[in-house]
């Protein structure tokens, strides 16, 4: 394990060596950028999970065991697939596991239904060059809704940068397998529920899990800019929210996080909760994951 971790920008600058970095942002001509258009598909699609979430409500769609499917796949997709998966091992690279693994953490998070991966990867990766600025995908300063849910719903500026924050996952197999096929694997995994636990496991098991996992990712890049407490002195607007890190295992504490982006570890007190961070030392253990790269706390010291 790596103490005391001096953050560096390795990770942030792939494809950017002809890009003037100054005080950790890349500078940009950001008034020469479009205005972003409404992406059609995407408020389609949006719309209709939500409406397919309220089938919740339908007495018929309800049973415990369908709800315990909802439960057991938010924490594989959110916890190991989008926490652990597409955040800290595909986009900080905080750890090093087998590549076997790492799959497995990818898979997990492409049938979150968040968009393809290299996107969430490279969108994040610009989100921390630029935070709270221009170039950022989701500006906290635009607003709630935009830095939440309206982001997505437009395109992206930057978008044809993309490929430069991507370079190393970029030509993966895998990663483009689980990048071109994300919506079809989703669509396996409905067929699956059904022929299991019938519309009930459909219903809480991709249309009610997503949802939940949707908004609790969201809250992210809104309310932790927005709520919550600052630890760090980061030049941006984030912030540590407790209710935010429950919904996502840990990703609430998003200040900690900005200030430390490399580390593994987003809890830096011993009450803000971390489960990610858990399953990270237990993998640790197990000679399973190497590398880990951490900051030494208050209480370390």
């Amino acid at each position: 394990m790596q103490s005391g971790l001096q953050d560096d920008q390795s990770t942030l600058e792939l494809g950017l060596g002809d890009r003037a970095i100054g005080n950790g942002r890349a500078m940009a001509d950001y008034h020469l950028l479009p205005v972003p258009k409404p992406r059609a598909e995407v408020i389609t699609g949006t719309v209709a999970l939500h409406l397919a979430a309220l089938l919740a409500f339908v007495p018929s769609n309800f049973s415990w065991s369908a709800v315990g499917v909802a439960v057991a796949l938010h924490c594989i997709t959110i916890g190991l697939g989008i926490s652990l998966g597409f955040h800290r091992l595909a986009t900080h690279r905080s750890l090093r596991v087998p590549k076997w693994l790492e799959y497995f953490f990818i898979l997990c998070g492409t049938l979150a239904a968040q968009g393809a991966v290299k996107g969430w990867v490279g969108y994040h990766r610009m989100h921390h060059l630029h935070s709270d600025t221009d170039g950022d995908p989701h500006d906290s300063t635009r607003g709630f809704f935009w830095s939440h849910i309206s982001w997505l719903m437009h395109g992206v500026p930057m978008r044809s940068k993309l490929p430069r924050f991507t370079q190393d996952i970029d030509r993966d197999p895998f990663y483009t397998f689980c990048h071109n096929y994300y919506i079809p694997l989703q669509l396996a995994l409905a067929i699956a529920l059904y022929a299991w636990g019938g519309m009930p496991f459909v219903v809480w098991g991709i249309f009610v899990r997503l949802f939940v996992g949707f908004h609790a990712t969201c809250f992210v890049n809104s309310a932790c800019h927005l709520w919550g407490y600052r630890s760090h002195n980061s030049p941006d607007r984030s912030t540590n929210c407790w209710w935010v890190a429950l919904l996502t295992f840990g990703e609430g504490w998003h200040n900690n996080h900005h200030a430390h982006q490399s580390s593994a570890r987003f809890g830096s007190r011993w009450w803000e909760l971390d489960l990610v961070w858990h399953v990270v030392q237990l993998l640790q253990a197990l000679g399973l994951a190497t590398q880990v790269k951490t900051v030494r706390t208050a209480s370390e010291s």
